[in-house]
């Protein structure tokens, strides 16, 4: 589920009682060009799909986000769709478990602590139906890939989206500014944690890319519509994309741990 070098790519499918979820997805985490430990965790496991990436002292980063696996992991049943309640449970779980990780004497670096941003399919009803749960804690990000267009889901809570915002920097001021890794949430930060939640219904066919900074430090948005685009096309090795998305990050200079998942799915 996790640890540098994990490459997986699969298929399955999630059975309704009109109709069938066929699922495509690949999923990569690699310690990068620079860094010594992958604190980075994947979870690519039919119905959620999750990057936690890990921060703290006393090598506690790598030990949190395996944390959120290890939680998600217990809370939800395989190849069947859960249910907001039961993501939401498994948020606030990790939140606890992984505040647990450190001791009353630490603050500061020393608090263990990690992103989560990560998609499930799920069943919100009777009324409401299937629809994918979309959640976010930090500044791993949630993309949706629709007819060539990416667009970010997820919001980064950082210092610097926060004076983006504001209208104080730009977004390209933004990618190089010295607090560009200061987080404003976190799992494990606090004793409640504040997650971004978005439901988006289930139709046709849909595309999701779950990513680390370590992928977006080296790629912009441009770079990673290419390789999903006409460096998916060309790939003559038949890599997963994946595959492409990482070694392209790794190429552009691997500064931290680079982690993607992308999720393809045909509702029908």
């Amino acid at each position: 589920m996790n640890g540098g070098g994990l490459i997986t790519s699969e298929q399955s499918t999630i059975e309704l009682s009109t109709a069938t979820v066929r699922l495509n997805y690949s999923a990569r985490t690699e310690v990068g060009s620079v860094r010594k430990i992958n604190e980075d965790s994947i979870l690519s496991q039919s119905p959620v799909f999750l990057v936690a990436d890990g921060m703290g002292g006393h090598s506690q980063g790598e030990v949190a986000s395996e944390t959120v696996l290890r939680v998600f992991d217990e809370h939800i049943e395989r190849d069947v769709p859960s249910t907001p309640e039961r993501i939401l449970d498994a948020i606030h779980s990790s939140n606890d478990a992984v505040r647990d990780l450190s001791t009353v004497d630490d603050y500061g670096t020393a608090v263990s602590g990690t992103t989560l941003a990560g998609i499930a399919f799920v069943d919100a009803g009777d009324e409401a139906g299937c629809h994918w749960m979309a959640f976010n804690v930090g500044d791993s990000r949630i993309y949706t890939f629709t007819d060539g267009v990416l667009a970010q889901l997820s919001e980064d809570h950082s210092a610097v989206q926060e004076m983006v915002d504001a209208g104080l920097i730009t977004a390209e001021a933004a990618a190089v500014h010295p607090e560009r890794n200061v987080i404003t949430r976190a799992i494990g930060a606090a004793e409640f944690v504040d997650a971004d939640v978005w439901l988006i219904p289930a139709l046709g066919t849909q595309a999701f890319l779950i990513c680390s900074d370590g992928l977006t430090k080296e790629l912009d948005d441009a770079a990673i519509v290419r390789v999903l685009t006409v460096d998916r096309r060309l790939d003559a090795a038949g890599r997963s994309v994946a595959d492409l998305l990482v070694d392209a990050a790794i190429v552009h200079g691997g500064r931290d741990n680079v982690s993607a998942i992308y999720v393809e799915s045909v509702l029908g």
